[in-house]
């Protein structure tokens, strides 16, 4: 398979080399934010990298609370500005694959040829966006599908003949049996996908269908930060891990500390971004992860890392949105008869399903129902129990992610 661009295929010193040059770049175009102790310029090497403090997202919230709308932080050129909750606001950019996404459409093997149906969301938050960027910069088409609106999704897919689906993994599948009921005929054969993770048995199901589904890691801050490729000497086969994006750093460190693991270790995610537009410097992603030995069989020579592993907080994604403990601590606090609540994650035919378990003293389940929709953005199925385990958990992900 064609790579992308040369930084694909160069060696480890090679890319060290410019990636040190560019940190420095990014370092002195830094000044002092809030909290801030960056010393431009101060490092000889990549491993000097983990002297640096970590930047959690919490800080993030703090520094733009007290000056809008990035925190101090220098950004240019941009183009748009998202809303995270919080809310934190992210920058965007139009020029060509300001995210780095097209360099995970290009390994799924999107291109000219291709019509994208972007199924991300495009209101308030960037996910649309980065995609639909990236499919510009590989030349192909795009339809801003955004999300929900399952006939009609239906109808452009049928209508337009889209040949490759950007979105939620478990929403194609909606997508195709919707397709299905309806006796319509749809022309996917790949699909990039991002936002939740990618269980084994829809990406079987996928193939199944003569779908090749890829995944990338990637966050409104940072862009793409980590993609999956084929292997050429089996298509069929699940990849091995995800290769890191050329354009940031990736450091696998200790929860709770800014110390790099060894190789192999479970830690926490911790990027540098080398987008000069907006320069993030040992961000921590709360995600979980570890690095995998040896290159990918496709050529890349960039590290691989094993995935998404859990959250290194209890912070965890359903269905492709972000549910946060002080959510939870939200809801509790709009109901006094409420003692405590747990998040649930879990699976039901292939899609994310969320689960609200409420320990009470009386109260009504319709009323709780609307204050989670209003607090966490999302629906779920309330259950009342008569209590919880005592283990300071507030948020449980049952899915298996083997």
């Amino acid at each position: 398979m064609s790579h992308y661009d040369d930084l694909e295929t160069r060696s480890q010193d090679e890319r060290e080399a410019a990636q040190l040059a560019e940190l420095k770049k990014q370092l002195a175009q830094v000044e002092a934010a809030p909290g801030s102790c960056l010393a431009p310029g101060s490092l000889g090497s990549l491993a000097e990298l983990s002297t640096l403090p970590v930047l959690r997202k919490s800080q993030l919230g703090e520094w733009q609370a007290a000056q809008r709308p990035f925190g101090g932080i220098r950004v240019s050129n941009v183009a748009q500005i998202f809303q995270s909750p919080g809310p934190i606001y992210e920058p965007g950019g139009v020029s060509r694959d300001w995210w780095r996404m097209g360099r995970f459409l290009h390994a799924c093997g999107i291109g000219t040829s291709d019509i994208v149906q972007n199924c991300f969301g495009y209101h308030l938050t960037p996910a649309g966006h980065i995609f639909e960027n990236g499919a510009r910069a590989v030349g192909a088409v795009v339809i801003p599908a955004g999300t929900g609106q399952t006939d009609l999704q239906v109808r452009a897919a049928a209508d337009l003949g889209s040949t490759a689906y950007a979105g939620t993994p478990d929403y194609l599948k909606v997508i195709l049996d919707r397709a299905e009921e309806m006796g319509e005929s749809l022309s996917f054969t790949r699909a990039a996908v991002g936002g939740g993770a990618l269980f084994p048995s829809l990406r079987q199901e996928y193939a199944d269908r003569g779908i090749t589904c890829l995944q990338s890691y990637a966050t409104a801050d940072l862009g793409n930060i980590a993609y999956e490729a084929p292997n050429p000497g089996d298509p069929t086969a699940p990849p091995e891990g995800m290769i890191i994006d050329e354009g940031v750093i990736v450091e696998i460190v200790r929860p709770g500390t800014g110390d790099p693991v060894p190789e192999g270790e479970v830690g926490e995610v911790v990027v540098t971004s080398l987008n000069p537009d907006y320069p993030l410097i040992r961000f921590a992603t709360g995600d979980l992860s570890a690095i995998l030995s040896g290159r990918s069989p496709c050529g890349r020579t960039n590290s691989r890392i094993k995935g998404w592993m859990g959250r290194a907080d209890q912070t965890t994604k359903i269905k492709g949105m972000f549910v946060r403990p002080e959510q939870v601590a939200d809801l509790v606090a709009r109901h006094p008869e409420i003692r405590r609540a747990r998040v649930v994650a879990d699976r039901e035919g292939e899609q994310d399903v969320m689960i609200v378990q409420v320990e009470a003293d009386g109260g009504h389940e319709g009323s709780w129902a609307e204050s989670v929709s209003a607090v966490l953005k999302l629906r779920g199925k309330i259950e009342r129990v008569s209590s919880l385990p005592n283990d300071g958990l507030v948020i449980e992900d049952r899915r298996d992610y083997g």
